[in-house]
């Protein structure tokens, strides 16, 4: 009697492409990211609010880096003065919105990559919009009154946070997940248990009074990449509950432990934030 040999399978479609193969190789072979983390990375979306001096270096990273989707705030236009540090925009950028800047910039370094361009500031009424179609969000604005609405925003709708400053020759990078719960079973803190209150009005200089050293930039920008990437991919030790400082003149880098405060107005026992009411107006 006859054998009737079975159809063969259909072929299992590839997950990257010729060109996305050869493009992630170095993260391909690393044990930690490997197919299923550069997987995740293209299936993510972040949101990231500025792209400025933090902004700019953390978008370049990553793009490259092959994360599918970005959504970029932005309400400004690109300045002679900003390709110190800003180094997604070019020259010829310069009167663009930094939106549109930076996606033709990245584009033209990742085409793999589908970006977002949001010409405003992010506001009480759009940050719920907003947050919601992403997995993680990177705040690299310049004012504490977008880092409070940020923040209070990502911990209401359950989003981790990536947030950094920068100062003249300083700067701090943290993650928020005040959504979930430490490995004691404790809330995680919010960014209000590290910083109640901004500082008094005019307090703290602007970028264009005190000066800033461009690299800075630079560095802080890229650690926002590393840990938006490891907070996707899932690997290491990151910044929850954790300030890293870094102080170019010195070139020293400390981490400040920090934890969940229960007189937070956010997450705390009593508390008062409900929603983004209060950054109305």
């Amino acid at each position: 009697m006859m054998s009737i040999d079975a159809p063969p399978a259909p072929a299992r479609p590839s997950l990257f492409s010729a060109d996305e193969v050869e493009r992630y190789a170095r993260h391909l072979v690393l044990a930690e990211i490997g197919g299923p983390g550069q997987q995740k990375l293209k299936k993510a979306s972040i949101l990231v609010v500025g792209a400025g001096g933090l902004g700019a270096p953390a978008l370049l990273y990553l793009a490259a880096a092959g994360v599918g989707r970005l959504v970029i705030v932005d309400d400004d236009e690109v300045s002679l003065s900003n390709l110190q540090r800003q180094v997604i925009h070019t020259t010829a950028a310069i009167g663009q919105p930094k939106t549109a800047s930076a996606q033709d910039f990245i584009a033209a370094l990742n085409p793999h990559v589908t970006v977002e361009a949001v010409n405003e500031r992010l506001t009480a009424d759009n940050a719920p919009a907003l947050l919601a179609s992403v997995d993680v969000v990177i705040d690299g604005s310049d004012n504490f009154a977008t880092r409070y609405l940020v923040s209070d925003a990502c911990a209401l709708a359950g989003k981790p946070l990536v947030t950094a400053a920068l100062g003249r020759f300083d700067a701090t990078v943290t993650t928020l997940r005040a959504h979930e719960t430490g490995a004691d079973g404790s809330p995680n803190p919010t960014y209000r248990c590290l910083f109640p209150e901004p500082p008094p009005a005019g307090t703290v200089p602007t970028c264009a009074e005190a000066g800033i050293l461009g690299a800075l930039a630079g560095i802080a920008g890229s650690l926002v990449a590393l840990e938006a990437v490891r907070a996707i991919v899932g690997f290491g030790e990151g910044l929850v509950g954790r300030l890293l400082m870094i102080d170019a003149r010195a070139m020293r880098f400390e981490t400040l432990n920090y934890g969940w405060d229960p007189d937070n107005p956010l997450t705390g026992t009593n508390p008062t934030i409900t929603d983004l009411s209060r950054h109305r107006g």
